[in-house]
């Protein structure tokens, strides 16, 4: 398989592992009552119907972390380069999805004041475990 190809895979899959710890922190903190002891409702229920759309927007997201890797000169710094993707992701998140399809408003503010740092602390766990699995994944004799 060609190493471009092969890299798109890791990526996907990292990206599906990020997701997975970043829905894992998710509802860990709402099962603490973190979100809602600072005003925030965001408290998930951990379901299929929950957790796997999570997991194949991680996948996708890898696939946007793979530009930032695709190129070999480009393959340095992989974390620091997730935590970048998830500030893009945490972007979305709050620009488009929230006020376009969701009733929360823009930066996702009918759930709380502190939505927004919410959402960004979650998503840079994304971007985190993302280019750090892509990596491990990767190896560093390639």
């Amino acid at each position: 398989m060609n190493n471009s190809r092969s890299l798109l895979c890791v990526c996907f899959c990292a990206g599906l592992l990020g997701a997975l710890a970043n829905s894992s922190v998710t509802w860990l903190a709402a099962k603490l009552g973190l979100p809602q002891w600072c005003g925030v409702d965001l408290v998930p229920q951990w379901t299929a119907a929950w957790i796997y759309p999570r997991l194949l927007w991680g996948g996708l997201w890898g696939l946007v972390f793979f530009m930032t890797v695709g190129s070999p000169r480009s393959r340095t710094q992989w974390v620091r380069k997730g935590l970048w993707v998830s500030v893009l992701l945490s972007a979305w998140q709050l620009f488009y999805i929230y006020p376009n399809r969701t009733a929360f408003g823009v930066l996702g503010l009918g759930l709380g004041t502190l939505t927004p740092l919410f959402i960004l602390f979650y998503n840079l766990i994304w971007g985190g475990f993302t280019g750090f699995f892509a990596r491990a994944f990767w190896g560093r004799n390639r």
